[in-house]
């Protein structure tokens, strides 16, 4: 029985990471911090590893005998600059010196990256793994920085780095403000073009991280895990107000609007211990035209298929939140 070493795994994609691997009778070791919400994994045959990925000997313990290391965790709301990189940058490059230390003939380590680290498309054209770097805030360099210490043991060890668009599905708070706008009958839409985006539901991203992780051609590669083709926001808008049932006012709302509201959101957080989750490199990031990528490598190497598609992904998505009561 294969065992695999989790980061990140109370996490949304984390857990849901967890989960499919249970079903495939995976072992499991999970890293949690001691103020950890274990929700997602409590009461499942799940071995906790209690401390963090700056614990070089609770690290080497944990790795040694493992087949696979996931490593989901990182930051994606950070106070300073330095809270980026420390939690993605010099964790990342710990965790993997660790593992190479300990365990260099382990199966695949397989890191979870972001289209982010590549940042936005140049045009009407989605990227793909051979477009060059240009991110274009402080958690999107971080996690570039993150993937070129990967590529470090792209010749060391089995390595694979997942590339995610943005990602929704059951358990995600991080956008379950979208869905709680639609459901008072309001239809966000930001700026005055039609803005295209690739998405992926957590349970597609999921399987093909798995599948980049069991293949063996994944080996010293990087892939984009996404949907088959980008949607425009209005046709995502659509899809959700058919599926909550409701009637919606449409709301553009001008770029400027967007900024005000982040530099306010920004400022009042230098009075508050958490990080504000809008914020002006959050408002660059909303306001490009287009956050598209191409998934064609990890069809034609993997054979990934995305097997919900928008529509069964959101209605999925929408079941779940109100089954939970987190929108009505």
């Amino acid at each position: 029985m294969a065992k695999v070493f989790i980061t990140g795994a109370t996490g949304f994609i984390g857990s849901h990471l967890a989960d499919k691997l249970l079903a495939k009778n995976y072992q499991i070791k999970c890293l949690v911090r001691k103020n950890s919400n274990i929700r997602w994994l409590k009461d499942k045959p799940i071995e906790f590893v209690n401390g963090s990925l700056w614990d070089d000997k609770l690290l080497e313990n944990a790795l040694a005998d493992v087949d696979y290391v996931y490593h989901v965790g990182g930051v994606t709301f950070g106070k300073k600059k330095e809270d980026y990189y420390k939690g993605n940058v010099e964790a990342t490059r710990n965790l993997i010196k660790v593992t190479h230390a300990v365990n260099p003939n382990l199966k695949k380590f397989i890191f979870v990256s972001s289209q982010t680290a590549v940042g936005p498309s140049l045009g009407e054209k989605p990227i793909d793994e051979n477009t060059e770097y240009h991110p274009i805030t402080t958690y999107g360099r971080s996690k570039m920085e993150a993937e070129k210490v990967v590529k470090q043991y792209f010749d060391k060890m089995k390595c694979t780095i997942i590339r995610a668009p943005a990602v929704y599905g059951p358990r995600d708070v991080a956008i379950l403000e979208y869905f709680k706008t639609m459901s008072r009958g309001l239809q966000p839409m930001i700026g005055f073009g039609d803005k295209k985006v690739s998405l992926i539901h957590s349970s597609d991203l999921v399987d093909g991280m798995i599948l980049a992780g069991e293949s063996e051609k994944a080996v010293s590669n990087i892939y984009f895990i996404t949907s088959e083709r980008p949607y425009s926001w209005k046709e995502v808008g659509e899809l959700t107000r058919k599926f909550m049932g409701r009637k919606t006012i449409k709301i553009k709302i001008p770029h400027f609007v967007v900024y005000i509201v982040g530099a306010n959101a920004q400022f009042f957080s230098l009075f508050s211990k958490k990080p504000a989750i809008m914020n002006l490199e959050k408002c660059r990031d909303l306001t490009q035209a287009y956050w598209t990528c191409s998934g064609e490598k990890a069809g034609r190497e993997l054979g990934y298929k995305e097997t919900l598609g928008l529509a069964s992904g959101l209605k999925n998505t929408i079941d779940w939140y109100r089954k939970e009561g987190w929108i009505k």
